[in-house]
């Protein structure tokens, strides 16, 4: 025992020494954990100060861009009415169908179910889906703007992996009709031709915004609209779609009928401008998209986007100013050189015959060449430029349509030495149809160049309409109108066995012009034929401008092509429009003692043996032709005398103690007649008397 009591005093001093070393370590990591809890504690408070307070809005704007997806609203595009509310072009609700490439179970299943009710091809459409999935997207659409009855059958099915969305689609209810004037739109409803296209902004009106609260999926929780959608404004056009149709219809047979490439047709109102009518052939439906592999050139609007040599429908403009510019009148004589005229360089053949001195109003009504180039020469290359660009040649008409042509009229200084020669007869110069129509309306308005005009209103407002420019005489139209209804009327006239308006008077001018081919350098056989005219003479209703390129052999000429396609549209718009009758209906015709020319351009097809020309010597050409004295017109008939400031009973009477046949307008006094008194009356030709109180 008392060895262990030591051993016992020593183990309780070791006991009692250790505890405060014990004591103290415990303290130590109590200090530390608390230390640490409260830098934990001072952090978790510091970033939530940084979250709630000083990021709050920057975490509030993300945490919302995750909860909440903005929506656009498509407006509603905007309809296209004709001038008597028909609709032309609509929109209308359809659905478009899509999926999601990551909640697809089967690819290969789901691409064949899709294939087979949407008309797709099932190998296709089973890459798309498996490239959307590789890039980890969760959309793709399959087919855009689907009819009710794949709609119907896909929703039969109840697939959740195949969603639907409601977009516009347009339609165009009258199918090709006036296809080149409406254009059409692409996908996403934006105007890709037409007025489609120029006035896109105004049809597509302003979307609107719609915010959605979704879930973790994205899947629409609640929903408000941010902002309404604007629908476009509608469009009324000047279009009257039952001239419409009619110049479709006669312009496709004229084509047709005589192996044309292309064609087209305007008609117009002449004192507003207004376009009552613009077809084009070839056409388009454009409720149909392009197909692949197609160049596009059945939607050119060949009207006002393609220039091509008038040919003569421009001697219009070489008489227009010789009237105005020289003392020339409808009587005085031309020498015509009996049908050959040596140029510098060239020489000009009349195709069928050659005429010998002729009056300036035969010079038209038969469309000699030679005899429009004699008068050129005394227009000179000064003002023929001049009267050229006052008709509006060589530069745009404005009219509201996209990729307008100016065609082309060339600076004095890069005349040629027989340039004035060609341009005088409709060559070395290209137009549109639309420009041709713009200058025929200068003639039977009065002399007034208008502005064409497509849009006649533009929502509720009507759309003003530009000023005219005067560009000519009044009394220089009026006697061109006289003139070229010669054209019409009378037996050596180029349109005298091919327009006849029962009822009603008419005046026009045909064309035919060689088309060149730029590979060769050479005229081909090929032709452009026109025909530009008015009805009726003394108030015209309208003009009508036809066209048609590439026709062939002799029966493409302007007067057996494209004069009835006039005759055909301009009977349609006289009814159309119950424009008064100013003939009798049961008009006499005139004997036709000699055959008509079958053209007047047939004088055009001596083009080919034009030759080149020489740019240093036409002004001493012009000037010694214009020079040389010409011999005064042989009498061929009875003179007619003046009827002007008589009654119409008194003109009858006269008329009828000379043998004379007269065809009378209008009531009153005798204002003006035709041919001029003095002027020599051809067997079987009538005098045209017009009466005005």
């Amino acid at each position: 025992m008392p060895v262990q009591e030591p051993l016992t005093r020593i183990v309780l001093m070791d006991r009692q020494e250790l505890r405060p070393l014990r004591d103290l370590s415990y303290s130590t990591r109590l200090t530390w954990l608390a230390g640490a809890a409260l830098l934990w504690a001072g952090l978790i408070f510091g970033q939530l100060i940084s979250l709630q307070v000083i990021h709050h809005k920057d975490y509030a704007r993300l945490a919302w861009q995750q909860q909440e997806m903005k929506v656009d609203i498509p407006a509603p595009r905007g309809p296209i009415f004709d001038r008597t509310g028909q609709p032309m072009a609509m929109s209308i609700p359809v659905e478009s169908v899509s999926v999601n490439p990551l909640k697809v179970p089967d690819m290969g299943v789901a691409s064949e179910i899709l294939a087979r009710i949407l008309h797709l091809d099932a190998g296709e459409l089973h890459n798309r889906i498996r490239q959307a999935y590789d890039h980890q997207r969760g959309f793709l659409w399959v087919k855009r703007k689907i009819s009710s009855a794949e709609a119907e059958e896909l929703r039969s099915l109840h697939l959740d992996w195949i969603d639907f969305a409601t977009e516009s689609q347009r339609h165009y209810p009258n199918g090709t009709l006036a296809a080149h004037v409406l254009g059409s739109v692409d996908h996403d409803e934006r105007g890709n031709a037409g007025i489609e296209r120029s006035l896109d902004a105004e049809l597509r009106g302003h979307a609107g915004q719609e915010l959605m609260l979704t879930d973790v999926k994205r899947r629409g929780i609640d929903s408000q609209v941010a902002a309404r959608p604007h629908a476009g404004a509608p469009l009324t056009l000047t279009i009257d779609s039952r001239i419409q149709f009619a110049a479709e219809r006669e312009l496709a047979k004229g084509v047709e009928e005589h192996h044309a490439r292309t064609g087209s047709v305007i008609v117009m109102n002449p004192y507003n401008g207004e376009i009552l009518a613009l077809a084009n052939y070839p056409t388009f439906d454009p409720n149909e998209p392009p197909k692949p592999g197609d160049d596009g050139a059945h939607r050119f609007d060949l009207a006002v986007s393609v220039p091509f040599e008038p040919g003569s429908v421009f001697k219009v403009v070489t008489l227009s100013a010789a009237l105005e510019t020289t003392e020339l009148r409808p009587d005085s004589p031309i020498n015509c050189y009996n049908g050959v005229l040596r140029l510098p360089g060239r020489v000009i053949h009349e195709a069928h015959h050659g005429f010998g001195v002729i009056p300036m109003h035969e010079v038209l009504e038969r469309s000699s060449n030679i005899g429009a180039i004699q008068i050129g020469f005394r227009v000179g290359a000064q003002n023929m430029y001049q009267y050229a660009r006052r008709f509006g040649f060589g530069s745009t008409t404005g009219i509201r349509l996209p990729a307008e042509s100016s065609g082309v009229v060339r600076r004095l200084d890069r005349w040629g030495t027989t340039s004035l020669a060609s341009i005088s007869m409709g060559h070395e110069v290209s137009t549109t149809s639309m420009q041709l129509a713009r200058a025929c309306a200068a003639i039977a308005n009065g002399g007034l160049l208008i502005k064409p005009k497509l849009i006649l209103k533009d929502g509720d407002s009507f759309t003003p309409t530009a000023a005219p420019v005067r560009i000519l005489k009044p009394q220089t139209a009026i006697t061109m109108r006289q003139m070229m209804e010669g054209v019409v009327i009378s037996p050596h006239g180029t349109a005298h066995r091919h327009v006849h308006l029962a009822g009603y008077t008419a005046g026009g001018k045909t064309g035919t012009a060689q088309i060149f081919d730029l590979k060769t350098h050479h005229y081909t056989h090929q032709y452009n034929a026109s025909f530009i005219g008015f009805a009726p003479v003394t108030n015209p209703a309208f003009v009508i401008a036809v066209t048609l390129i590439g026709t062939t052999g002799n029966g493409g000429m302007g007067g057996a092509v494209a004069a009835p396609v006039f005759q055909a549209v301009a009977t349609e718009a006289l009814r159309v429009l119950d424009v008064p009758k100013d003939l009798p209906d049961a008009e006499p015709q005139p004997e036709q003692t000699q055959p008509a020319e079958d053209d007047d351009d047939a004088d055009d097809l001596a083009i080919a043996d034009l030759g080149s020309t020489d740019p240093n010597v036409m002004e001493e050409t012009a000037a010694q032709i214009a020079g040389a004295e010409e011999p005064a017109a042989p009498e061929t008939g009875p003179r007619v005398p003046n009827f002007r400031g008589k009654t119409m009973r008194a003109v009858v009477e006269e008329a009828a103690a000379l043998g004379l046949a007269v065809s009378l307008d209008g009531s009153g006094i005798a204002r003006a007649q035709y041919p001029p008194a003095g002027s020599a009356l051809h067997e079987g030709e009538r005098v045209r008397v017009e009466f005005a109180r």
